[in-house]
């Protein structure tokens, strides 16, 4: 049940995170909110389902992060490096593109100025990403199977003639 809460956690991650990247009119102050307050709630039904030992929160992280990028302030060299250090687990390509189509919604908003994009790309410069903007909503976890051993020896172990496994041997 944990796994299939993961991967289903992974596969919102994914679509709702590009849909923000390829969306302009979802890309604002009021959509992060949004987003935030939603995630919120599916941590909240997490814990009370008695999941969040499932991995299942930490998949949502990099929409965590897109969300508190449109709620950031965007103005000063030190918002530069609030964002580079929050957004650790979004790629520069996809943080530079949330900035690029931020939209102000209001008067009291202003658009992402060129200087502090490219603030933000030499701040960033040293990091190693993948070159992929989107992430890959058709990504699988492995399905791991707990271990439980039998409490039946193998010495103890009558294998009838009628299977036609003569050829093995015990050891």
């Amino acid at each position: 049940v944990q796994q299939v809460f993961k991967q289903l956690f992974y596969m919102i991650n994914a679509v709702a995170l590009n849909n923000l990247l390829l969306r302009k009119d979802v890309c604002s102050w009021s959509t992060g909110m949004q987003i935030r307050f939603n995630i919120s709630q599916l941590e909240e039904w997490l814990r009370g389902k008695n999941l969040q030992q499932s991995g299942a929160a930490q998949t949502l992280e990099p929409l965590i992060q897109a969300a508190q990028l449109l709620q950031l302030k965007k103005k000063t060299s030190e918002d530069a490096e609030a964002i580079c250090s929050l957004c650790t687990s979004l790629t520069t390509q996809q943080i530079v593109k949330i900035l690029n189509l931020y939209t102000p919604t209001n008067e009291f908003e202003e658009r992402v100025t060129v200087a502090f994009i490219r603030d933000i790309q030499m701040h960033l410069q040293e990091r190693n990403d993948p070159p992929q903007l989107l992430l890959d909503f058709k990504h699988m976890f492995p399905v791991l199977f707990p271990f439980n051993p039998s409490s039946i020896t193998m010495d103890s172990i009558h294998l009838p003639a009628a299977l036609n496994l003569e050829f093995l041997n015990k050891v």
